[in-house]
């Protein structure tokens, strides 16, 4: 396309201030860039450059082109880098966070099959429940839980994960079984770090804030807590699928239940995402994508 002929060019210059140190970056003679940018102005009907014998310098109108046209070299750079990654095994560092439990019992093994696949590749796998800033972190990504706030960065989705309330039969027994959401105020609440359990009516979302009996930041000591017989708790399916399954534990609400949250990667918007990165994501939404209740099976 003959729109595109003087581009590279003309960046080269703007950026270096020399016909003769853009060509010999663009690997072309000088009379090769002098001539396609010349073209390009009588294309455009404007100067771009004002040239001496000394200097370039950028017109107001070369100014505002060079603004635009630097984003579409990149994505030109970008596209190029792509296809030729794809065309050698992915090497170099990545760096990611995650939440701890699930971190450990999920990403961690996949992450591991990865480096196994991919010899060339050094990881940094950083587990916190804080929500770390990528950029100032340098991270390539993270994974995140739930609901996602955060709309300053791209997200990728990688899985599902079913939220559960559920109790023991001993503590059903002795306390009895909620037929509403409403009746949970008559019962003991096992709270985690959210201060709101969600439901779903007749398509509608639904907030119950509990009135805690115990308060925990840990899944897996709300869990052990709730199979204690101590209250009652809402909880993703990864830390009680085994339980439900063989009636150590009984969910309750099932009507209620609400729709099925995602499980994220998220990265830095407008970042070009490097090939392993890519790779990265693709290999865990394959190690994820079966359903979180299955993969807890299999760690449990």
């Amino acid at each position: 396309m003959k729109e595109w002929q003087g581009i590279s060019e003309f960046v080269a210059v703007a950026e270096l201030g020399s016909f003769s140190k853009a060509a010999k970056v663009l690997g072309i003679s000088v009379a090769q860039v002098s001539r396609t940018v010349l073209q390009l102005e009588q294309r455009l009907n404007c100067n771009l450059v004002l040239r001496t014998t000394r200097q370039v310098r950028l017109t107001e109108q070369g100014t505002l082109y060079y603004q635009q046209c630097r984003a579409l070299v990149n994505g030109l750079q970008q596209a190029n880098q792509l296809l030729t990654s794809m065309q050698h095994e992915p090497s170099g560092a990545i760096k990611i966070t995650a939440p701890v439990y699930y971190g450990e019992q999920f990403i961690a093994p996949l992450l591991h099959e990865f480096l196994l696949r991919y010899p060339k590749v050094q990881l940094d796998l950083q587990l916190t429940n804080d929500q770390l800033d990528l950029v100032q972190g340098g991270f390539d990504c993270a994974i995140r839980l739930g609901q996602l706030t955060d709309s300053s960065l791209q997200a990728k989705a990688l899985g599902k994960r079913t939220l559960y309330l559920c109790a023991s039969p001993d503590y059903l027994q002795k306390f009895g079984t909620p037929a509403t959401v409403a009746e949970l105020h008559q019962h003991r609440c096992l709270v985690g770090s959210v201060d709101f359990w969600r439901f779903e009516q007749q398509g509608k979302k639904l907030q119950f804030k509990p009135q805690p009996y115990l308060r925990c930041n840990s899944g897996v000591a709300l869990t052990d807590a709730v199979l204690k017989g101590l209250g009652i708790t809402q909880l993703p399916d990864y830390y009680l699928q085994p339980y439900l399954e063989d009636g150590r534990l009984v969910a309750l609400l099932a009507e209620q239940q609400p729709s099925d949250e995602g499980i994220w990667a998220l990265y830095p918007l407008n970042r070009h995402l490097p090939v392993k990165v890519r790779l990265l994501l693709d290999w865990l939404q394959q190690g994820l994508e079966n359903s979180p209740k299955a993969i807890a099976q299999n760690v449990c």
